[in-house]
């Protein structure tokens, strides 16, 4: 009986010292998680989103981000790596390109090429015929280990943002496994890039972000909008010469966490909210210690991704003109917007399906 006391210390001492000691890949900084709203007042449950059409995208999954071409057509971009081009009704589903990456936004440029922020291999541009292109996936010496979304100003200058400078979707196993090791850890590692055709050059315009994610030109060309998926909230950062690295908030205490942002009809830039924030996660937000413990959990038994259908539109002064929900997660994980006169595009992070919602 002793002896099976003592095997019990042990082992409880074993299990203590992992919880407390056991190196982890994070390094979390302290801040504070702002007010959540939770589902109320501009947020209220309602049910807009629920019963949207679903586009079969056939063995594919996860279609991350939509834009059609000038003919109507549909690019999806999925997580096997995919680039997948289906016609206006939805049929006639076939590979547009195979990047060997993870594409996550795509824009079309003037001339009708692709371009992709791929997190795995950078920025890319792909022609009609289907070739493919590396523009740039290093900042000088600093590689860019997660490009993430991207949209095109008028005299072709591409922004984009790097989501993370320390965790690379690469490296550690896919963009979602690295973007949980980057909010969990929240050291502002995410930046606004750009790239100019032009001249070929890669320039940042800013970083310390906690996460950079969805980015859209402003009206005037004079300023990008950024979800920084972190803090839960839409920033403004400004690309011109007399503003440019200038940072202000647009829209903050979101009730979930922001992925895509997209450039909508008449004026609106829709935000797609993957998952509801975590109580725990903010309970703990100024707790690095207690961060670092929850990181040794099994996997089974860490904070995931909430099965909840939200997108939102808002105008340039951050004020939500549109509130679309699906709290039974029949359509979850949505990742963004791409409006048409007709439709909304709706993507997700884990779909098998492609959203669309016919315009009332």
């Amino acid at each position: 009986m002793k002896t099976a006391g003592i095997s019990i210390t042990l082992i409880l001492g074993l299990v203590l010292g992992y919880f407390l000691l056991a190196p982890v890949p994070i390094n979390p900084q302290a801040w504070q998680a702002p007010a959540n709203p939770g589902y109320s007042g501009q947020f209220a449950v309602n049910d807009k989103l629920a019963g949207l059409d679903q586009i079969d995208i056939g063995e594919w999954t996860g279609p991350e981000d939509v834009v059609l071409d000038n003919q109507g057509r549909i690019y999806v971009s999925v997580h096997e790596g995919r680039i997948l081009r289906l016609n206006a009704d939805g049929t006639n589903r076939e590979v547009f390109a195979e990047t060997g990456g993870r594409p996550l936004g795509l824009a079309f440029d003037q001339q009708g090429n692709l371009i992709v922020a791929d997190a795995f291999l950078g920025l890319l541009s792909i022609s009609p015929s289907g070739v493919q292109t590396l523009l740039t996936n290093k900042l000088g010496e600093s590689p860019i280990l997660y490009a993430n979304n991207l949209d095109i100003a008028s005299d072709g200058t591409i922004y984009f943002t790097d989501a993370s400078m320390k965790f690379g979707a690469k490296q550690w196993g896919g963009s979602y496994p690295a973007s949980l090791l980057d909010l969990m850890e929240h050291g502002g590692h995410g930046r606004v890039l750009s790239y100019s055709p032009a001249d070929n050059k890669t320039k940042l315009i800013y970083q310390g972000l906690n996460f950079a994610n969805g980015l859209a030109l402003a009206s005037d060309e004079q300023s990008v909008l950024v979800n920084e998926t972190g803090n839960y909230r839409v920033v403004r950062v400004g690309i011109a010469a007399d503003n440019r690295g200038a940072l202000s908030e647009v829209i903050g205490e979101l009730p979930a966490f922001p992925d895509n942002l997209n450039r909508g009809l008449d004026g609106k830039y829709w935000v797609g909210l993957v998952s509801p924030r975590n109580p725990l996660l903010d309970k703990i937000s100024g707790r690095p210690f207690l961060r670092k413990i929850v990181q040794r959990l099994p996997q089974f038994m860490r904070p995931k991704a909430t099965y909840y259908g939200h997108v939102i539109a808002i105008n340039e002064e951050g004020e939500v003109l549109q509130d679309l929900q699906d709290p039974s997660g029949g359509y979850a994980t949505t990742t963004g917007v791409f409006e048409t006169p007709d439709y909304l595009y709706v993507g997700s992070l884990l779909s098998e399906n492609l959203g669309r919602m016919q315009k009332h």
